[in-house]
C-alpha cells in the first residue's frame, strides 16, 4: 500500500472538478485550500507488483497464491515474508480526542488518521491505514482490535480520550505480540524529552538538577512525568485543574494516584504558579494559559516548552522575556515539539526488527537519537531538529532497532 496524495473526480462532479451542489452554494474547495486538498481523501491503495496479463494474474491471484496461503497455515510465520503483516501499521481511533476539537466522533477524525498514515509513510517509509471505531467502550475497542491484528505489524492508538486510553494501551500489548503504542502520550514525550536535553546539554545543567512542572494530568502530561523520572530529571510535578498532583490529594484517580507515587519528590501543593516559583523547566500539554508574573517567577535560565495547540499556553514573546529556551508544538515558532519526529522512526525500528513491544529502552533510545541530529548546530532557537531534516527518521530507526536487540524483544 502506498500513501499518496490523490484527488479522484466523483461521478457527482461536475467536469470542473467541483461538486454539483442542489443548493448552487459555492463549492468548499473554490475558496479553502484544505478542502481542495482533501478532496477525496489523501491516500489510496496502490499493488507493489504488475499485473499484466494471465501469467501475473495467475501468480499474484489463484491457483499462486493458494500455494503461499498453504505454506503460512503450515509455517505461522512465514506471514511475515510472504505478506505485507511485517510492513504495515493500523492506526486506530474512537474520535473521542482528535486534535484540539474534541469528541467528534469516529467519521469527522477520518482526515486526521488519513494525515497520520501519510506522516507514517512520507517520514519513515511505513505503510498505514487508518481504522476509525463506532465504539467507544473500553472492552469493545480492545476486543475488535484484538482481532483485526492479525492483518498488521503495529498499532498506533491515536486520539483516545485519557483515562481510558492507558487501560486500552495496557490490555492490548498484554494480549498481543506486537507493538501497541499510544502517540498522545509516547510520541510526544519522546519528543519533549529529545528538546529538554538539548536544552540542558546548551545550559550546561546536567538532567538531574532540574526541576520541571507540566502543565496538564492527562495522556500526553502523565507520560512525559514518566519518561523524564526514567532520564533522571531531578523532580517534576504535574498538575491538572484543581493544582498539582500530591500524595496529599483525596480526589485522585487511580492514574493520578500512580502519578503522585513517583513525581514530586518536594511535596509540593497549591497552584501551578506557586508550583513555577523557581521552577528550571516548564511543560504545558494542557491547553490552558499561564499568568506571565508566574513565568517570570522561574529560575534563571528556564525553559518553557509550551506546546499546546493553537494557542500555547505562554506566548512565545512572553516567554522569551524570561527563558533561556522556549519551545511550542506549533510549525510556525522555532523548536517545534513536533509527534513526527517520534513515530514513524520508532515504528519503522521496531518493524524492522519484529519487536513484540514498544519498551521504555527503546522510547528512551528514540529521544537520545532525536536530540544527538541536532548535534553541533545546538542553540537556544534550535534544540530539537525539523521534520524534514532526512536525518531524523533514520536515526531513530537504527536506535530503537538496536535497543529492542538489547532488551530481548526483537525476533529477526
Amino acid at each position: 500500500m502506498a500513501a499518496e496524495i490523490v484527488n479522484p473526480r466523483s461521478d457527482s462532479e461536475s467536469l470542473d472538478g467541483h461538486p454539483e451542489q442542489e443548493s448552487g452554494a459555492e463549492p468548499l474547495d473554490s475558496f479553502d485550500p484544505a478542502f481542495a486538498l482533501h478532496r477525496g481523501g489523501k491516500m489510496a491503495v496502490q499493488a507493489t507488483v504488475p499485473i499484466r496479463d494471465k501469467d501475473d494474474l495467475s501468480l499474484a491471484y489463484t491457483p499462486g497464491v493458494a500455494k503461499v496461503c498453504s505454506a503460512i497455515a503450515e509455517q505461522p510465520d512465514l506471514v511475515h515474508d510472504y505478506t505485507w503483516k511485517s510492513s504495515v501499521v493500523a492506526v486506530v481511533t474512537d474520535g473521542t480526542a482528535v486534535l484540539g476539537l474534541g469528541d467528534i466522533g469516529p467519521e469527522a477524525s477520518l482526515p486526521v488518521m488519513e494525515g497520520k498514515a501519510i506522516l507514517f509513510k512520507q517520514f519513515g517509509g511505513v505503510d498505514a491505514v487508518p481504522i476509525a471505531l463506532a465504539c467507544t467502550d473500553v472492552d469493545e475497542i480492545i476486543e475488535t482490535v484484538v482481532r483485526l491484528a492479525p492483518s498488521f505489524g503495529g498499532v498506533n492508538l491515536e486520539d483516545i480520550s485519557a483515562p481510558r486510553c492507558f487501560e486500552i494501551e495496557k490490555r492490548l500489548q498484554e494480549r498481543l505480540d506486537i507493538p501497541v503504542f499510544h502517540d498522545d502520550q509516547h510520541g510526544t514525550a519522546v519528543v519533549t524529552l529529545a528538546a529538554l536535553r538539548n536544552a540542558a546539554r546548551l545550559s550546561g545543567r546536567p538532567l538531574g538538577e532540574l526541576r520541571a512542572v507540566i502543565s496538564g494530568a492527562g495522556a500526553a502530561g502523565v507520560a512525559i512525568a514518566k519518561m523524564l523520572v526514567e532520564a533522571g530529571i531531578g523532580d517534576v510535578a504535574v498538575a491538572d485543574r484543581k493544582g498539582v498532583v500530591s500524595r496529599d490529594r483525596e480526589d485522585l484517580t487511580p492514574i493520578k494516584a500512580e502519578l503522585a507515587s513517583f513525581t514530586n519528590k518536594a511535596g509540593l501543593t497549591g497552584s501551578l504558579e506557586s508550583a513555577l516559583a523557581g521552577a528550571d523547566v516548564f511543560i504545558g500539554v494542557s491547553g490552558g494559559t499561564v499568568a506571565e508574573s508566574a513565568v517570570a517567577s522561574m529560575a534563571e535560565g528556564a525553559f518553557v516548552f509550551a506546546m499546546a495547540n493553537p494557542d500555547p499556553e505562554v506566548r512565545p514573546e512572553v516567554a522569551h522575556k524570561y527563558a533561556a529556551v522556549v519551545a511550542t508544538g506549533r510549525s510556525d515558532f522555532p523548536n517545534q515539539i513536533n509527534n513526527v519526529l517520534a513515530f514513524p522512526g520508532i515504528f519503522a525500528g521496531a518493524l524492522q526488527v519484529r519487536a513484540s513491544r514498544i519498551t521504555e529502552g527503546m522510547k528512551l533510545a528514540a529521544a537520545e537519537a532525536l536530540a544527538s541530529v541536532v548535534g553541533d548546530d545546538l542553540a537556544a532557537d534550535y534544540v530539537i531538529p525539523s521534520p524534514f531534516d532526512e536525518r531524523v527518521a533514520p536515526a531513530v530507526t537504527a536506535a530503537v532497532a538496536a535497543a529492542a536487540r538489547a532488551e530481548g524483544v526483537a525476533r529477526r
